[in-house]
């Protein structure tokens, strides 16, 4: 009933092909030392002085240790082993490696005070299936009497002391010395350490209550964890943290039980080695499902995702094995899935070259628990003595682990959390290009709209062949500038212009031609005038300027306009055209209107022509407004720069 709880926990600290080889070799030396051992004389044995108080320093054993490969051997045929020098020193740290059957050890004790002193011999290891201690006092001659037998199959409450480890009571009278032969059972196979250590009931009692303190930090520290990792589940619903917490538990029930505190608290009657085999498979299946999970093979090492699938499958098999209570199935399937175990480093580490830091943290936890069970092998094969430090080491360093790979569990939670405010921010900065990019369609479609408003109100307000102001819009702004001459007291101006014999230029070189003459005759007032000058085409080839200037600028403005038309030059097929204007011009009184203006100016144009045109005639302000044209109403300036009379 050994083998698979005893594989399990040996196997879970290190590799088994180590383990295979040294039990080929030790049987081997075992059997070279039969075939050459003498019938002995029962060797000298010295007795172990106890004192009134003991702490355990002390332990006893392994100076006289004899191999029963058979494990059918009793007390009698140990006394034969003993009788003919059977009993040898036990090779190496402290363990007799992977074997099968039972070891015997011969020792005595000897009680140094003046009272009798009942003793507490504590076996070092948790895993063993039976211990059956005999005794006898010093130098008797008879056969040993049975001082205790224990089985890890018995009910708890069958022991006689409360420990998770087998602990035989013996009280030597004072000055009394006893001989002791205590059996170490692992039935078929397992990794015995034939050694106790000596203790007074209530230094036991104090160890054993200090010892699960500090188990209980360990496990309650990763219950902290799990429960730390499943609050963060549910907060993020990252997969990862639910499969750490299982994960978290899932260890605690496995070291809990293979080291005898399941057996000691929860499964007090009915025990057996199968479930620490199935405990520790399931503990294995849940660490392999979060290594996934968190290392994200599937999708970043798709091919070495496959050994991790391998590992799950077998810790499966392995699970079935222990629950149908297959011993060769579950020693092969534990040795399969301690063989795999650092390929998850392997793994971690494959995922740091690929950019994940939190893996690295993730390889170095791993590793310490690997490490650990490592470490716990060499314990196991003889290499290293057994002590409290290397047999609390596998969970020791499994809690190590759970809070180093907490980190880097923190660590992923921290990159997840800046992914998500990346991502979050590039969301905010794509709603802002977005609204960026709209209210720069808006402003666009604005801003075109307004043009096309601006385009309609200047075609509106624009005469569309030269330009410049059509009637309308001319005498909108001419009567604004009047009144804001008014306001101001400035004086105003009103000259009106037409094309001297317009009609034979479009008659004598066509429209075009004509055309072209209206363009060069608004382009050449309007490089001329100010910008708060208005200046507009009233129809055909009449053209009005309003300016605010006194009398004699006023004449002078004209004058000046006249002379620079009279300068414009046409090119008509090879010929050349020119033309001139006549300037009508009237002046602003009190209260007169832009309407009041045009007639007046309109009225000195006319006289103009009358006059033979390319000439500025200004409007009289004494004339009346029934005279006409041809009387004395008006007056005539500067005609090709010389005065002339009145009409």
């Amino acid at each position: 009933m050994m083998i698979a709880s005893r594989f399990f926990y040996s196997l879970l600290a290190s590799a088994a092909r180590l383990s295979l080889v040294y039990s080929l070799c030790t049987a081997a030396i075992g059997a070279l030392l039969l075939c050459s051992t003498v019938v002995m004389a029962t060797p000298s044995l010295e007795p172990i002085a106890i004192r009134a108080l003991e702490d355990g320093s002390k332990r006893t054993g392994q100076a006289a240790i004899w191999h029963d490969p058979s494990g059918r051997a009793g007390p009698e045929a140990a006394q034969e082993a003993l009788a003919r020098g059977a009993f040898q020193p036990l090779p190496g740290a402290g363990s007799t490696g992977l074997q099968k059957g039972s070891h015997w050890s011969h020792f005595a004790l000897h009680n140094t005070t003046a009272d009798a002193v009942t003793l507490h011999l504590e076996y070092v290891d948790h895993q063993l299936m039976r211990l059956q201690a005999y005794a006898r006092p010093i130098g008797s001659t008879g056969g040993y009497d049975k001082v205790a037998e224990q089985a890890m199959g018995d009910p708890f409450s069958a022991r006689p002391v409360f420990h998770n480890r087998f602990v035989v009571p013996v009280t030597l009278s004072a000055g009394e010395t006893l001989e002791l032969l205590v059996r170490f059972d692992s039935e078929e196979a397992g990794f015995v350490f034939p050694s106790m250590r000596i203790w007074t009931p209530e230094r036991l009692s104090q160890a054993h209550t200090g010892e699960t303190s500090v188990l209980a930090f360990l496990f309650g520290g990763i219950a902290l964890i799990s429960l730390f990792s499943l609050i963060v589940g549910l907060t993020t619903g990252e997969s990862s943290f639910f499969a750490y917490f299982v994960y978290g538990l899932s260890k605690i029930v496995a070291w809990g039980t293979i080291m005898g505190f399941a057996h000691q608290y929860v499964l007090r009657d009915a025990f057996h080695w199968h479930y620490m085999s199935a405990a520790g498979a399931v503990s294995i299946l849940c660490g392999v499902v979060f290594d996934r999970l968190f290392l994200q093979t599937r999708k970043y090492t798709p091919r070495l995702d496959y050994i991790l699938l391998l590992m799950m499958l077998n810790a499966c098999v392995l699970l079935a094995s222990a629950l149908l209570q297959v011993k060769a199935l579950a020693l092969i399937t534990i040795t399969l899935a301690l063989l795999m175990y650092p390929a998850s480093t392997i793994i971690a580490l494959v995922r740091w070259r690929q950019g994940s830091s939190e893996a690295a943290v993730f390889a170095v936890g791993w590793t310490l628990l690997l490490l650990g069970l490592f470490y716990q092998a060499l314990r196991d094969l003889g290499y290293v003595e057994h002590n409290l430090v290397n047999y609390y080491l596998p969970p020791l360093s499994s809690f190590i682990e759970m809070v180093t790979i907490m980190a880097a569990m923190g660590m992923k939670l921290r990159r997840v959390r800046l992914q998500g405010l990346e991502s979050e921010r590039q969301y905010r900065r794509h709603l802002e290009e977005s609204k960026v990019k709209l209210e720069g369609l808006v402003r666009a479609r604005t801003e075109e709209l307004e043009k096309a408003k601006q385009q309609a109100e200047q075609e509106a307000r624009t005469d569309p062949l030269t330009g410049i102001c059509n009637r309308r819009s001319f005498l909108a702004e001419a009567s604004l500038s009047i009144k804001r001459a008014q306001r101001k007291g400035e004086p105003v101006s009103l000259l009106m212009f037409d094309i001297d014999h317009f009609k034979s230029i479009n008659d004598n070189h066509g429209h075009g031609v004509g055309d072209e003459a209206l363009r060069q005759f608004s382009q050449t007032i309007r490089k001329t005038v100010r910008e708060t000058d208005v200046f507009g085409r009233l129809g055909g080839e009449e053209f009005a300027l309003l300016i605010t200037e006194t009398r004699p600028d006023s004449l002078h403005t004209a004058e000046r306009l006249r002379n620079s038309i009279s300068g414009i030059r046409l090119d008509a097929a090879g010929e050349t055209v020119q033309f001139t204007s006549s300037i009508g011009i009237a002046y602003r009184d009190s209260d007169v209107t832009v309407e009041q203006l045009l007639r007046r100016a309109d009225q000195a144009l006319y006289c103009a022509k009358k006059r033979g045109r390319n000439i500025v005639v200004e409007y009289a302000a004494d004339a009346s407004p029934e005279d006409s044209p041809s009387q004395t109403g008006f007056q005539i300036e500067m005609v090709d720069g010389a005065e002339q009379e009145p009409a």
